[in-house]
């Protein structure tokens, strides 16, 4: 048995072959950052969000997904890919901006599924619904950024939005029948044990279908970055976020599909840690320290609390 359920297993299965996700940045904004919620964007949050390094932001939709497919498909001889609508908050427009951002993806038929990061205090009915109206003609994920279930580590990273927040977005969401990924940071300032367990909780209790684990690191950019510099803000070392990255598996559902297990920023955007840029060694390190203390994932998951 795998020591957890990777997206990647769990997209050659249904697929048969690997499936490249395409990262885009739509021209999309956010609501902590233009000034509407009057906060200035989270603290960690870098210049250009979440967008990935090869994101050309003033190529088309159209443009960036197929530029990206010609070179996974020259480089890795890639067949099926995923359209992650990554940068920013892909669900803060009207209603005929978005179907139209989405519908670019409908012409390509090698793309097999959607993925829509977003904030969950930026969904609503109509959106979900529009969102749930591709379920017939590709696989579709939601990704929700809750980062922490302690409200407390929200409001010191100025994330404008609580965990209930996130709970009634994935409830409705689920409502529409569309997949919900979580995204949560492990190594927040201030965080402890017992508040990665209760993120492990609430991810439990309200059964989402996906986590994307992220180390916190910093931006170029951030809000963060000068303190940091200063060395009033602390980074965990390297084995201190495999333990904290095992006691989260061990303590998130095995049916829970896992799609990222560390991060890191883009390029030269990424400030510290460094160690956190080799990625591989990084899994290797969370396998290695799974197998020697025993644990899986899921194997300190109560049955009554997923019956």
């Amino acid at each position: 048995m795998n020591l957890y359920n990777d997206y990647n297993s769990y997209l050659r299965t249904k697929y048969g072959t690997k499936v490249y996700r395409i990262g885009i940045d739509a021209g999309f904004t956010c609501p902590n950052r233009d000034g509407s919620k009057g906060t200035g964007g989270c603290l960690y949050c870098g210049e250009g969000g979440s967008r990935s390094s090869y994101t050309d932001p003033d190529s088309s939709v159209t443009k960036q997904i197929a530029d990206r497919i010609e070179y996974l498909r020259k480089s890795r001889d890639a067949k099926k890919f995923i359209a992650y609508f990554q940068a920013f908050t892909n669900t803060y427009a009207e209603y005929e901006k978005l179907k139209e951002v989405y519908d670019s993806v409908l012409p390509f038929d090698d793309i097999v599924g959607i993925s829509i990061g977003t904030r969950p205090d930026c969904v609503d009915a109509e959106r979900l619904k529009l969102i749930s109206s591709y379920l017939d003609k590709r696989e579709v994920w939601i990704e929700y950024g809750l980062q922490s279930a302690s409200d407390r580590t929200l409001k010191n990273m100025n994330r404008a939005h609580t965990s209930d927040d996130f709970v009634k977005a994935v409830t409705l969401t689920k409502k529409f029948g569309i997949k919900v990924c979580a995204h949560v940071i492990l190594g927040l300032p201030g965080e402890k044990r017992e508040d990665i367990m209760n993120t492990a909780g609430v991810l439990t209790k309200i059964r989402v279908d996906g986590v994307k684990i992220h180390s916190f690191h910093i931006l170029k950019g951030s809000a963060l970055e000068g303190l940091y510099l200063a060395g009033s803000v602390s980074i965990p070392e390297e084995n201190e976020y495999v333990k904290m990255a095992c006691d989260l598996l061990e303590n998130i559902p095995r049916d829970v599909i896992i799609q990222r297990l560390t991060g890191q920023g883009s390029g030269s955007g990424h400030i510290a840690p460094s160690w956190a840029l080799d990625k591989t060694r990084v899994i290797r390190k969370i396998e290695e320290r799974l197998r020697s203390r025993g644990g899986s994932q899921g194997r300190c998951v109560q049955k009554n609390i997923i019956s």
